[in-house]
């Protein structure tokens, strides 16, 4: 009788000192989704493109500048200091957001005076690029393509999914990092 306890004993050792052996996971290879998420996201950016040629056009009055961050602004009032936001400076600005017709969206009354902390807190992608390029007492007229704003969500109230936005921004005040914010 204890010979079969420990033969037992010994054989539950032995097995339960075996390497697992792993799983593979099954891999079902169909790019067709990401394909076509690739084609219309092409399609998006290029169809904003030509939306921001066109008002550009319009708009025989500003010379707009084209970002390598992939969005256009023009200067309404330019401060000719030198001094950009970095990283930990809070910055005072006010802004307002209008359609591509113009249509104001979201007024300076309804949004107010905000405060932002650069690169340290979260903002849209396209605020916290053209924030970066103002001086204090600047105010920028920002084209902004969808995937810099709300993208395939909106803002779930007054922003379309996919809506490319223009954005007026006026930057008040630079706290810088070393001053007291």
């Amino acid at each position: 009788m204890k010979n079969n306890i420990f033969s037992v004993f010994i054989g539950i050792l032995l097995i339960s000192c075996a390497n697992p052996v792993p799983r593979n996971p099954i891999v079902i290879k169909s790019g067709s989704y990401l394909e076509e998420s690739v084609s219309l996201n092409k399609f998006l950016i290029e169809s904003e493109e030509v939306s921001f040629k066109e008002f550009i056009k319009k708009d025989s009055i500003n010379s707009y500048i084209a970002s390598p961050l992939g969005f256009w602004y023009t200067y309404t009032s330019k401060n000719n200091t030198s001094y950009f936001p970095k990283f930990g400076d809070k910055v005072e600005f006010t802004y307002e957001v209008l359609d591509l017709n113009n249509t104001i969206i979201y007024s300076f009354e309804e949004i107010g005076k905000k405060s932002y902390v650069i690169d340290q807190q979260e903002i849209i992608e396209g605020l916290r690029d053209g924030l970066k390029i103002m001086n204090e007492g600047d105010e920028v007229t920002f084209l902004f393509p969808s995937h810099k704003l709300f993208g395939y969500i909106g803002d779930k109230n007054k922003i379309d999914i996919n809506q490319p936005l223009i954005y007026k921004v006026q930057l008040i005040k630079i706290n810088k990092k070393n001053e007291s914010n």
